[in-house]
């Protein structure tokens, strides 16, 4: 039965703690009592969720590059981590197309990198690789993609996903088919939630307009996305670590998105947030003529439905309601902490059907 007590006591490493993902799954993985080793780059803005949560003196912080194999072979080899979870990359699609060999080195070479390391350490028994809803052929159409598609993302970051996903299935079939680690790719939506402020992110957008008083500008208010809050990805990972681990039958590739319904267009999630920050906030539609960008984007979650009995817990309006919660009690300088603690055991109550 899945349940974050498994986690106690175990030593866990994440790749990628200082961003955004990590550091709410820090967050989560510290209060089920798991001794959490994170490499990572520093953050790399002054306001970022990792410092505000002082997650370096509450864990084992190691500040490190992926594409450095000896750093992170050292890191592996000092602290022996049972679980391991694969959040580093270069995650900006407009970003990889002003820097795509760094775009390449960091998330196909990084995963080469961490896939070494795990070869070489008995001690890990679960790896999720965390990927992206992008590394899919895009056709535009109006179903969702299926694990068993075409891989083949369009842009430097989609592509370089794609080939992330290729690496750790050659390593799974080459050096894993009879070893201890069981490993998993994970494909999730769009996330958006308190503590995110990366540029070129919609919500974090919206965040900066609305605390200026300033309207919000949309790029592309008509591209469809599978919006969802960072607890319903991050849980599912932390599911899927569990449930291999106990049986490595089940370690696969699987799909993590929002119900079908709450795929929305980029201008229906503004005005959402619009609605519920309040303020008579606006926003304007403007198109800057940027980089190619998917207009249609949905995921089939049926396989883990089925096979982890996992499901969505928060819709779209939650959502945005939780993450303008967090982010108003953030501008009034009130103990976000408090405000993640309880959205944290609220979410996981209800994901275990006891609220």
């Amino acid at each position: 039965m899945w349940s974050l007590d498994f986690y106690k006591g175990k030593k866990v490493l994440i790749t990628g703690h200082t961003g955004f993902k990590g550091s709410w799954m820090c967050e989560i993985l510290l209060k089920a009592g798991a001794f959490v080793t994170g490499y990572a780059l520093e953050p790399l803005k002054k306001e970022n969720l990792f410092c505000i949560l002082d997650l370096e003196s509450r864990m084992n912080s190691v500040i490190g590059d992926v594409r450095d194999l000896r750093r992170l072979q050292q890191v592996f080899q000092e602290t022996e981590p049972e679980i391991v979870f694969h959040l580093a990359a270069q995650p900006l699609v407009r970003e990889s197309y002003k820097n795509p060999v760094y775009t390449y080195e960091v998330n196909v070479m990084g995963t080469v990198n961490l896939l070494e390391c795990i070869r070489q350490t008995k001690s890990v028994k679960s790896l999720v690789n965390v990927t992206t809803d992008k590394v899919y052929e895009n056709k535009e159409w109006c179903w969702g993609y299926r694990e068993d598609d075409i891989l083949k993302g369009y842009d430097p970051y989609s592509n370089s996903k794609s080939c992330s996903e290729l690496v750790t299935y050659s390593y799974k079939n080459s050096f894993f088919s009879n070893a201890e680690c069981a490993i998993s790719t994970a494909r999730a939506g769009n996330v958006i939630g308190g503590g995110d402020f990366a540029a070129d992110r919609i919500i974090p957008d919206c965040v900066r307009a609305a605390c200026k008083q300033e309207k919000i500008v949309v790029r592309n208010p008509y591209s469809i996305r599978p919006f969802q809050h960072v607890l319903e990805p991050v849980m599912a990972y932390l599911m899927i670590a569990q449930e291999q681990y106990q049986d490595k039958q089940l370690a696969s590739s699987y799909n993590v998105g929002p119900e079908e319904k709450d795929c929305i267009t980029t201008g229906k999630l503004v005005d959402l947030f619009c609605e519920k920050w309040g303020d008579s906030l606006q926003w304007v539609n403007v198109h800057d003529g940027g980089p190619h960008e998917a207009g249609f984007l949905k995921l089939d979650c049926a396989k883990i439905k089925q096979i982890l009995s996992w499901k969505p817990v928060w819709g779209i309006e939650k959502a945005v309601e939780e993450t303008v919660r967090w982010t108003k009690a953030w501008q009034r300088g009130e103990d976000v902490k408090a405000v993640m603690k309880e959205q944290i055991e609220n979410y996981y109550l209800q994901m275990k059907g006891e609220r």
